[in-house]
């Protein structure tokens, strides 16, 4: 059987998805995207990309999340509502059964976001170059000199 890319309308709503995941979106705002009813859309959206709609957005959110727990210093509820997540509780759930252990422990598996802090190139020159000289003062003219 040879491949047949997704319809359009489909491909309009996975996008929707990707770009505005941390928005509060559902399905009905997925489904009107295609122009489609909600159960319709969710059973072409299934046979497109073998994910339901829902599925598919916890999926780009849990992976936003796992990349702002890799480097950021953030809180875990923080990342949670960055993601577009209401619940800290079913968060720590759906991030677990998908990664394999919790926010918590996925962050400590790796090196501290501060130490992977990127200085901006122009920040970095200002502070690379040598300092400028020392001007020696010199002395008001008509001041006496001391002998």
């Amino acid at each position: 059987m040879a491949f047949v890319p997704p319809a359009r309308h489909l491909l309009r709503a996975k996008d929707l998805a990707d770009a505005r995941y941390a928005e509060p979106l559902g399905v009905d705002d997925l489904a009107r995207a295609a122009g489609l009813s909600r159960a319709h859309f969710s059973r072409e959206f299934r046979r497109a990309f073998g994910d339901s709609p829902h599925a598919y957005l916890l999926t780009r959110r849990l992976e936003r999340a796992a990349a702002l727990l890799r480097t950021t210093d953030r809180s875990v509820a923080e990342v949670c509502f960055a993601v577009g997540l209401q619940s800290v509780g079913s968060f720590t759930t759906s991030f677990t059964r998908t990664f394999g252990r919790s926010p918590t422990a996925y962050r400590a598996t790796f090196p501290p976001a501060s130490l992977q802090a990127r200085v901006p190139m122009c920040v970095w020159r200002a502070y690379s170059r040598p300092s400028p000289r020392q001007h020696v003062s010199r002395r008001q003219p008509g001041a006496a000199a001391s002998a």
